[in-house]
């Protein structure tokens, strides 16, 4: 298992006075919102990262929100999220964007952005970003949003089990799984679906 270091963001420090850690959760979810967070990183951070931290993939649901308590406890952070109809409206790119300049106000603190991917899915409005492949696998400070990201998102998937007992939201957070897909097939979307994304998934006869 390999754990995220400070390197990077030690060398970017030394020409950046701050550094906003930056990654989104539920890109690829077939319900709810896409979530991105942000984590504000300085020197002071530089000494040890939360115990247990990792990309948020790499932790077992049960251990998250442990670890997302450590990282707010480690340094400031916040969440942005742009809803399933709001993805349908504008489409996934810009809805990632509107959900982190949400989450970069939230945050409400300037630096430099280290984003996790290949491209820059964010733009120019929003400042100075660096790119950095794996960076929520190889970074503590984009680590610490993705954790803190994926816990409130899977907090809000959860919630939404009340009111949408068919679908399992509590265990497939709006992501694919044969349950899921045969909710769906049974049902039909709700509200919270990107319904433009089923019909690639979906059988032919699945009526909308």
């Amino acid at each position: 298992m390999t754990f995220p270091s400070l390197e990077l963001e030690r060398e970017l420090l030394q020409l950046h006075g701050s550094i906003i850690g930056l990654d989104e959760v539920g890109r690829g979810a077939l319900a709810g919102p896409v979530a991105v967070g942000a984590f504000y990183f300085t020197a002071e951070q530089l000494g040890e990262m939360p115990e247990g931290l990792r990309d948020s993939k790499l932790i077992a649901e049960a251990k998250r929100p442990l670890v997302s308590e450590r990282v707010e406890a480690w340094g400031s952070c916040a969440v942005g999220m742009a809803t399933a109809l709001e993805i349908e409206e504008i489409g996934i790119t810009k809805a990632l964007a509107l959900a982190a300049r949400r989450a970069l106000a939230n945050l409400s603190k300037p630096g430099l952005i280290l984003l996790d991917g290949s491209h820059n899915w964010l733009g120019s409005e929003l400042g100075p970003v660096r790119i950095q492949t794996k960076a929520d696998r190889d970074c503590g400070s984009v680590a610490a949003a993705s954790v803190v990201a994926k816990v409130q998102r899977d907090e809000l998937m959860t919630s939404l089990e009340q009111h949408y007992p068919q679908y399992g939201f509590a265990k497939n957070k709006g992501y694919s799984s044969p349950a899921h897909i045969a909710a769906l097939r049974e049902y039909g979307p709700s509200s919270e679906h990107r319904t433009s994304w089923l019909g690639k998934i979906l059988a032919a006869d699945m009526l909308f």
